[in-house]
C-alpha cells in the first residue's frame, strides 16, 4: 500500500503556523495581512476556488479583498484595478484568478502586478528569482508539492525526477524546484516520444498533464513517488444507477498506480489544499517583509 501524501493534513498544519505568526506580529505590524483576489467573468470552477481561498484567509486572520469584474470588462479596466491594488497599503498579495475570459491576454495583466505583491509567484521577475535561487514568492502548486515531499522526508538529492507538463503555472517551476533540490530532472510534454520509457526511469514522477486518468501502471516505476497535480470532474457512472453523482479524479488512474508506488498524492486531498496553503504563505511572508517583521517562513518557500 502506497504512503498517502496527505495535503489536507499538512495544509491544516501550515495554517496553524501562519495563524500563530500573524498573532505574534500583529501588534508591531498594526494591521492584518491582506490578500486581494481579482476574478474576471463567471467561470464556475474559479468561483469555487475563490470561495475556498476566502475561507482559508478567514481561518488564519488574513483580510480578504475580492473584486469580481464582468466578462465584458476591457483589459484597460483590469489594468486600472491592478494598479489600484498595487498602491493599496492594506494589500500584501494580489491574485489574478485564471483562466480569464476569451479576449483578455493574461500575460500583460500578470506582468502589471507589483512583483512584491505577486501572491501566485507568476511574475517574470519572481520566476527569474526562482531560476537564480533568490528569495521571493513561489509558484503555489509546485511549492506545495515540495512542502509535501519535505514533510514526509522524501529524499530528492541524486534522484531521477520526471515532470509531465511544461506550463509556467506548474511544470516549469516544478522542474526548477526539483533541480534546486539536487534531483536530475526531465520535463515531458505532448510531443515527447515514447513517454512511458522516460517515466519508467523516474524515482519521482510529477504528473501535471491536464488530462484526466492519462497515466496508468505502464508509466510508473515500482517503488517510485508519484504526485498527481491534476483534478477533474467526471460525469456520473451510469452503472451506479440514477442516483449516481459526479466524481473527482486526477491525471492518474490511481487504482493502477497505487499498488506500484511507494508514495502517492490522493485526489482530492493531495496537492489541491497545498496550493491554497502556499498562497497564504506567500501573502504572510510579504506581510512580514512589508511591515519589517522577522522573516520566519523561508523554509516553506523553496
Amino acid at each position: 500500500m502506497a504512503l498517502k501524501l496527505d495535503g489536507k493534513q499538512l495544509a491544516a498544519e501550515v495554517e496553524q503556523r501562519l495563524q500563530a505568526e500573524i498573532a505574534a506580529g500583529l501588534a508591531q505590524a498594526g494591521r492584518q495581512p491582506g490578500l486581494a483576489v481579482l476574478r474576471v467573468g463567471d467561470d464556475l470552477a474559479s468561483g469555487v476556488y475563490v470561495a475556498n481561498k476566502e475561507k482559508a484567509c478567514g481561518r488564519i486572520g488574513v483580510a480578504s479583498y475580492r473584486t469580481h469584474l464582468p466578462a465584458t470588462v476591457t483589459a484597460s479596466e483590469v489594468l486600472d484595478k491592478i494598479q489600484a491594488l498595487n498602491i493599496d497599503e492594506r494589500v500584501d498579495g494580489i491574485l489574478l484568478q485564471l483562466p480569464l475570459p476569451s479576449g483578455l491576454d493574461e500575460g500583460p495583466l500578470l506582468a502589471a502586478i507589483d512583483p512584491e505583491k505577486d501572491a501566485d509567484g507568476l511574475h517574470t521577475l519572481n520566476l527569474g528569482r526562482l531560476l537564480k535561487g533568490e528569495p521571493g514568492p513561489r509558484s503555489c502548486t509546485p511549492a506545495g508539492v515540495m512542502a509535501l515531499l519535505a514533510r514526509h522526508q522524501i529524499p530528492l538529492q541524486g534522484k531521477r525526477a520526471v515532470v509531465i507538463g511544461r506550463s509556467i503555472l506548474v511544470g516549469q517551476p516544478m522542474a526548477l524546484m526539483l533541480q534546486a533540490a539536487n534531483a536530475t530532472v526531465s520535463v515531458a510534454h505532448s510531443r515527447t516520444n515514447d513517454l512511458a520509457s522516460l517515466t519508467q526511469q523516474a524515482d519521482v514522477l510529477v504528473v501535471a498533464a491536464g488530462r484526466a486518468r492519462m497515466i496508468g501502471a505502464e508509466y510508473v516505476k515500482p517503488g517510485s513517488i508519484v504526485v498527481d497535480v491534476g483534478i477533474h470532474r467526471l460525469p456520473p457512472d451510469p452503472a451506479q444507477g440514477p442516483d449516481a453523482k459526479s466524481r473527482l479524479c486526477g491525471d492518474l488512474r490511481a487504482e493502477e498506480v497505487e499498488p506500484l508506488a511507494s508514495a502517492l498524492t490522493p485526489v482530492p486531498g493531495g496537492v489541491g489544499p497545498m496550493t491554497v496553503a502556499m498562497l497564504l504563505v506567500n501573502t504572510v511572508a510579504r506581510w512580514q517583509q512589508h511591515c519589517g517583521l522577522p522573516l520566519s517562513l523561508r523554509d516553506l518557500l523553496p
